[in-house]
């Protein structure tokens, strides 16, 4: 009876420190893939549409004073030190006077706070690689910063600060509402230099092919600069629409072209983030092109607009389900697609692990083709 009670317990000791083990360096290997992060969902407050902006009225506003007041202060500057090779680690003689190959590197970013619980959004490349992080508000307050969560598709990061005392925290504003002429400002730390407010309008929305597959940037002309990434852009009443990203630039600094990404797309990276820790897309395997009239004709197809398969991923999800080269995309779901961009989106926003309905145009056949709907963040971990 005593050897088997001894055996028994080694046993259980065994499986125990097994479990620990792949817990902590193999999540992926249980079911259900990584382990959901066990923190509270965010307390986030809505504002209500500005006054100027519902009623139209141009030149309503004469100041925004009261709007870089409201949400200046929600607004962080961020510090990312980043270990990277040193460019001079293969001289010869190199580390025998300076030490090692690699160095610190500083990356200077922006945040905003957006709920009390103490998270934050701001650009996946700020803090991509980053091995400590501080953040500093703009009432002398400074603490390190842990990553909640990251996704590289949509340049958001989520970050989570625990400090004494009530947090500033900036309302979200309807991007719904935003119209092509509406002002702005953007909000950020740019080249480190302290909390700077630029002005603008809203230049374009729906913008495509500012980085990612599955963004529709908000495009402005306030000027955003290096170290505004990760920065607040708001609305005339001081509600925040989007996290500043990119600029389109040709000497490193602002030429009026800027882009952010919109707060609602934010808003469900980070709902994903700290729910699971990650963000699902749906993905069925195909390569796009644009359907050109030249190439309608050239190729005799019946569809006039849509988007051609060029390629079908083999024992990929459209392949399984009957698509081929040569099909042209109409519909995915309940959403028209006219070009490549409406062909990402629409497949991102579908369930992994569900069908989905694709209308394609075959010939002169219009087929509907039921598509079981994969997984892209998984797909891309395992390439």
């Amino acid at each position: 009876m005593r050897r088997i009670w001894l055996v028994f317990s080694q046993t259980v000791t065994v499986a125990v420190a097994v479990l620990f083990v792949v817990l902590t360096f193999k999540p992926e290997w249980l079911p259900g893939g990584r382990v959901p992060l066990a923190l509270p969902m965010p307390t986030l407050i809505q504002a209500s549409t500005p006054a100027a902006a519902a009623s139209g009225a141009a030149g309503a506003l004469s100041s925004f004073a009261g709007a870089a007041a409201q949400a200046a202060p929600a607004v962080v500057s961020i510090m990312a030190t980043k270990t990277g090779a040193n460019p001079h680690a293969n001289v010869p003689g190199f580390e025998e006077f300076f030490g090692g190959g690699s160095r610190a590197q500083l990356g200077l970013g922006s945040g905003v706070i957006v709920a009390p619980e103490g998270y934050l959004l701001t650009n996946h490349h700020v803090v991509d690689g980053a091995s400590e992080i501080e953040v500093q508000l703009t009432d002398g307050r400074s603490t390190t910063a842990r990553v909640v969560g990251s996704d590289p598709e949509t340049d958001i990061a989520v970050l989570k600060i625990d400090l004494p005392g009530a947090l500033p925290v900036m309302r979200l504003g309807d991007v719904r509402a935003l119209r092509v002429g509406d002002p702005v400002l953007a909000i950020g730390n740019p080249f480190n230099v302290g909390q700077t407010v630029t002005a603008g309008i809203v230049s374009a929305l729906d913008r495509t092919g500012a980085g990612s597959q599955f963004q529709n940037f908000i495009q402005t002309d306030a000027a955003i600069n290096p170290g505004n990434s990760g920065g607040a852009l708001v609305d005339a009443g001081g509600a925040l629409v989007g996290i500043n990203t990119a600029i389109f630039s040709r000497s490193g600094g602002s030429m009026g072209i800027g882009f952010a990404v919109p707060v609602d797309t934010a808003r469900s990276v980070m709902e994903q983030l700290i729910a699971g820790g990650e963000v699902k897309r749906g993905w069925i395997g195909v390569e796009p092109r644009e359907l050109t009239p030249e190439l309608a004709e050239s190729l005799a197809l019946q569809a006039k607009s849509g988007v051609l398969i060029a390629g079908v991923l083999q024992n990929g999800p459209a392949a399984k389900a009957g698509l081929k080269p040569g099909d042209v995309v109409v519909q995915v779901g309940e959403r028209p697609v006219r070009v490549a961009s409406d062909l990402f989106a629409a497949v991102a926003s579908l369930e992994p692990g569900k069908g989905a309905p694709v209308v394609v145009q075959r010939g002169k056949e219009r087929l509907t083709i039921e598509v079981q709907v994969g997984n892209r963040s998984r797909e891309a971990r395992a390439r």
